[in-house]
Parts: structure tokens; C-alpha cells; sequence
């Protein structure tokens, strides 16, 4: 099972796309897995052919788990192999875990294999036009309305590929459906309040349909989903292995709104090049926390963004090397991935390695917040809503004005085992003095 992120540490298979005795070339699908993070598709590491499944479908097991293996070089690669396969070593095989292949005794035979799984456990449903579809492309052709025996495939034999349905997605929207308004990006849980009970309903407790146990009113009930469970469990981890602390400063946005309307991006990209700035002056943010192993990243600057996907939770894409790009480099990189994210079309290597986390739940209006840090970070930023009030302001020759600015407050939760309250303030003094002198 192949690491999908920093926080992940397991995954589901969700369908095999082989059987044993199939044989693969090199970097071909063979099964669709999923964790709390993304759904992908899992490539073979080697050319070869199926020796053996290890885990079953809809089991869930530990990051560096081994799925399945491969009979490789001169005995099991399968004829008419490419040249530009991947190479590997003579009479050996290859572990199907998302890792490298590694070697192993080929004089031992392998295990026997129960092959007599359903169909629908190893290659997905069979429709009436008899084409084979996994799951992860059945749940996305379902959410957009999309008639699967219309689309053409490009993988192995014609094969329908989540990336075949995700492009008609891309291409046509939601399969003739009116376009919706894209959902704002942040880190919390979408709050949704509790079911108001009708007036002629009685006010007597009513038995949790998750739990047994009485709750007031009425409204549907149930289990968490597998990811919002996931979700509440890394959050609830952060803040046991975190001495988390939140500084909060006020920033005049009159400049960053005047440049806005000229190159027509929003405020988060603003933000997000002053934390690059920002960090470079004050590194020490710019790092993990692992247990008590500190790593801090003085160079590279990457910057996860955190994105809403509506009630299938959130997801924290990362822009690589964000201290390259400029705000229009960093608005366009954002803009790539939120969408990408909530199309479901992101790599797993896109979620992974980012060194410090950006949440903007100002778009709903929130003016403060206390964001949970993004292990195994150190510090996250809170952008809050841009609004306008009365401030005092002070002209050059000292005298004291009221006027009406666009103001935010930006807060900053940080990790007091490698922070200290002195330096988390004055990085934000830092990102203030770069978001209102427009030294960007």
C-alpha cells in the first residue's frame, strides 16, 4: 500500500483490476485503492505476470502493506514486452505495495490463491452492454450522470479509466446539468446544524440512530462516513501530540484589494506569496514535528492549500516550490488544483510533502478562527473574511483619522514544542508588512 500523504497511514483496495496469471506491463493499472486523502489507481512497478493477491477487496490495510506479487524477468515477463519496460533483475519479483520491486528466491513456489472471487470482486459490475467498470469509475460516472456504455475507453482491451470519465466530466460539466457554484476552500469539517423538528412534532428525546442513544428532535441519523471518521481522527491527533498554540493579527487589505482588481486573482493568492516571503525571513515555520525529531525546511517553500470537498470532507493539496512563483503563478497553481481536487483527478504525490498549510474559511464570512494544525507540521494560517470597518490611521506627519478600510484578521495556530509565542508574532508582523506595503 503506497504512502498517500503525510497523515495517511492506511488504505482500501477497492477493486482489482487483474487476476492471478494475468500479465501486466510495466506501470498498467492493477487495482483502484482509496484512503482518506484520494482515490487512485494503483500502476505496476514491473512488467510481469500475477504470481499472487494478497488482500482482498474492500480490506483495509497498513501503509507499506504488500497487495499482490509479480513474476518477473526472463521466465515471467510476458511476450512482445516493450523495450522501454522497466528492467528488473533476472529471476526475481516484484512486490506490489506502490514501492520498488524487490528480489526475492523464485525456487519457492508461491502460495495457492483462492481465483475463484466474483467477478465483481476482481474487475468490477458487468452491465448489460457487457463491459467491466471498477468501482472508483462507477461512483464518479453516478455523481456526474454519465452513461458509462457511451464513453470510450483508453486502457488495456478498451477498458473504461477514471481519467476517461473525469475528461467527459471536464469537458461537458456535470452531463448537460447546469453548472454549480464551486464550493469555498477550508480545513474545518463543513459545519451542518442540527435537523429544526417540525412544530407538530413531539419534543420528547428520539433514540440516535448511530448510537441507541435519545438525542432531542428529529432528522436523519447514522454513522460517520470512513473519511469524516478519518478526518476527526487526525484532527484529534494533532491536538493530542501538539501543544497548539493560535496568535492572531489585523492587517489592512486596502492595497492587496487595488492590485486584485488589476490582475483579477483572489486574496488567498495574495496571502499565500506573502507566507512564502514570510517564511523565508522566519524558517523555523517552515518545518515538521515528529515525535521529537525536528526538520526544518530553510529553501523550499511548499504550501499546502486546504480545499472543501463538500460532504466527502477536505483535502489539502500542495503547490510545489510555491517560492518560485509569483501571486499570478501561485493563483493560477491553486486554481489547477482545487479544481483537479474536486474532480477527484489529483496524484497521489500531489497531497504529500507540503511544509506549511494555508485554510480560508473567510468566504463564508467568519471573521476568527482557531485552525488545527496540519501534521507533521508546525504551524497553519487562518485567512479570515475581508471586511470593512471603521479604523484609526495615521498620515505621515503623525495625526490620528478615522477611516473605512478592508480589514482581515489572519491567526495563526503553532506548535509551542518548536515555536515560541515571540517568533510565531513575528512572522505574522512579517506577512502584515508584506500584504499592506505590496512588497510581493
Amino acid at each position: 500500500m503506497p504512502q498517500m500523504g503525510v497523515s495517511v497511514a492506511e488504505g482500501t483496495i477497492l477493486a482489482w483490476r487483474v487476476s492471478v496469471g494475468d500479465s501486466v506491463a510495466f506501470e498498467e493499472t492493477v487495482c483502484d485503492i482509496s484512503t482518506d486523502k484520494i482515490d487512485t489507481e494503483l500502476p505496476s512497478p514491473a512488467a510481469g505476470v500475477v504470481s499472487e493477491i494478497l488482500v482482498e477487496v474492500e480490506e483495509t490495510v497498513p501503509v507499506g502493506t504488500v497487495l499482490a506479487r509479480l513474476s518477473v524477468g526472463a521466465d515471467g515477463a510476458p511476450d512482445g514486452s516493450a523495450a522501454g519496460d522497466a528492467p528488473a533483475p533476472e529471476a526475481a519479483a516484484a512486490d506490489v505495495t506502490g514501492m520498488e520491486a524487490a528480489p526475492v528466491d523464485m525456487d519457492t513456489p508461491a502460495p495457492a490463491v483462492d481465483t475463484s472471487a466474483t467477478l465483481s470482486a476482481r474487475g468490477g459490475a458487468s452491465p448489460a452492454d457487457g463491459r467491466r467498470y471498477s468501482p472508483v469509475v462507477q461512483r464518479v460516472a453516478a455523481a456526474h450522470g454519465i452513461d458509462l456504455s457511451g464513453v470510450v475507453g483508453t486502457g488495456r482491451g478498451g477498458r473504461v479509466r477514471k481519467q476517461d470519465v473525469m475528461a467527459l466530466v471536464s469537458g461537458n460539466g456535470d452531463a448537460g446539468n447546469a453548472a454549480v457554484e464551486e464550493p469555498p476552500m477550508h480545513i474545518e469539517s463543513p459545519y451542518r446544524p442540527d435537523p429544526v423538528p417540525p412544530a407538530a412534532s413531539s419534543s420528547a428525546p428520539v433514540p440516535s440512530a448511530a448510537t441507541g442513544a435519545p438525542r432531542a428532535g428529529g432528522g436523519d441519523g447514522g454513522q460517520l462516513s470512513r473519511i469524516r471518521r478519518t478526518i476527526g481522527e487526525h484532527m484529534k491527533h494533532s491536538l493530542e501530540v501538539s501543544a497548539t498554540c493560535t496568535t492572531w493579527i489585523e492587517v489592512d487589505m486596502s492595497r492587496v484589494e487595488a492590485a486584485r482588481a488589476q490582475v483579477r486573482v483572489t486574496a488567498l493568492s495574495f496571502v499565500a506569496r506573502a507566507c512564502v516571503l514570510a517564511l523565508r525571513e522566519y524558517p523555523a515555520l517552515n518545518a515538521w514535528m515528529d515525535g521529537d525529531e525536528y526538520t526544518r525546511f530553510d529553501r523550499e517553500v511548499h504550501l499546502g492549500i486546504a480545499v472543501s470537498l463538500g460532504e466527502d470532507g477536505l483535502i489539502v493539496p500542495v503547490v510545489r516550490d510555491a517560492h518560485q512563483l509569483s501571486v499570478e503563478g501561485v493563483a493560477a497553481r491553486i486554481r489547477d488544483l482545487a479544481q483537479r481536487a474536486r474532480s477527484g483527478r489529483l496524484s497521489p504525490d500531489e497531497v504529500r510533502g507540503g511544509t506549511f498549510t494555508i485554510t480560508n474559511p473567510g468566504q463564508y464570512g467568519s471573521i476568527m478562527a482557531t485552525p488545527i494544525i496540519n501534521q507533521p507540521q508546525v504551524a497553519i494560517l487562518d485567512l479570515e473574511a475581508v471586511v470593512k470597518r471603521p479604523v484609526v490611521v495615521t498620515d505621515g506627519d503623525g495625526n490620528d483619522s478615522i477611516a473605512i478600510r478592508p480589514m482581515t484578521i489572519l491567526g495563526l495556530s503553532w506548535d509551542h514544542r518548536a515555536l515560541d509565542g515571540a517568533l510565531s508574532a513575528q512572522f505574522l508582523a512579517a506577512v502584515k508588512r508584506h500584504l499592506e506595503t505590496q512588497q510581493l
